[in-house]
């Protein structure tokens, strides 16, 4: 039995169920194991009739590789193999077709469905290869104003990206990669902890790199904002900063550019082995 039918005997249209969270599959990209395993992390405390999954156009195949039980299949379908489509349809998915001449990409239309579908929490697995205009749109589309009322997450290969609008909170492994990328405009109150090179209250403007490669001290990180739309990207990297400053004993190394005077590292125990990967799916806004 499919999540849609478990629904059927108690909602007149099971895909406008109020969804809590919301699995986007991009077209375009694959999707190895690690990056289904993160996205089944991300979502593991949703109850099955409270999540939708919908592949944008030939999202479906990546869907259907590591069986996602897919809710909507959305676009203009030119690049989903039809048997795929067929397969979806009998297990109860929806088929959303749209003209190839639409003003709207695929992936847009799979966040709007999402959107209509109750969903408060947007995982978006796909959406960093191939095309670089696809994927710049795609970057900016994720912080749209429209998105306002979902807490939007992606999961790029290696990487996971998180939108703030107030504030989030996660965790990573000491010396990690961690970037603020404002979007659509000035961002001001930008609030930092557990990262090397702390904010407060700055202010972040498009076009500038002073968020780009900051670290984290290791443990909970976290960025507030008192406005505008911030993108948190976590690449998956390693800095050398922190692992500089490690070496040196208490002294730590000053930055090129503009930015902060560095967090004191504070004297810290021996860590475990981090996990291969950053905290599965992103942050959870609290």
């Amino acid at each position: 039995m499919t999540n849609l039918d478990a629904m059927r005997s108690s909602a007149p249209d099971p895909l406008r169920r109020r969804a809590t969270i919301a699995v986007v599959f991009a077209g375009g990209d694959p999707v190895d194991a690690d990056e289904h395993r993160r996205l089944r992390l991300a979502i593991h405390h949703a109850e099955p009739e409270r999540l939708v999954v919908i592949a944008a156009d030939s999202g479906l195949h990546a869907a259907q590789a590591d069986g996602w039980p897919v809710d909507i299949v959305v676009g203009d379908l030119d690049s989903v193999a039809p048997g795929r489509l067929v397969q979806a349809e009998a297990a109860g998915a929806r088929l959303d077709r749209h003209p190839p001449a639409k003003d709207a990409t695929d992936l847009e239309l799979a966040l709007d469905s999402a959107l209509d579908a109750g969903a408060d929490q947007i995982v978006v697995a796909g959406g960093h290869g191939g095309r670089l205009d696809h994927f710049l749109a795609n970057l900016l589309l994720l912080g749209a104003d429209r998105l306002a009322s979902a807490s939007v997450s992606a999961i790029l290969g290696p990487a996971w990206m998180h939108v703030v609008r107030e504030q989030v909170r996660w965790t990573a492994a000491r010396g990690d990669l961690v970037t603020l990328l404002p979007l659509h405009g000035r961002v001001t109150g930008v609030t930092t902890t557990g990262l090397l090179y702390p904010l407060d209250g700055a202010t972040l403007l498009p076009g500038s790199t002073r968020g780009v490669s900051n670290e984290h001290l290791g443990g909970e990180a976290s960025v507030s904002v008192a406005s505008g739309v911030l993108a948190v990207v976590v690449p998956g990297a390693a800095g050398v900063h922190v692992d500089a400053g490690d070496r040196a004993g208490s002294a730590t190394p000053s930055a090129p550019g503009d930015r902060s005077e560095p967090a004191e590292l504070p004297e810290l125990p021996e860590l475990p082995e981090p996990p291969a990967t950053p905290e599965p799916g992103g942050p959870r806004v609290p």
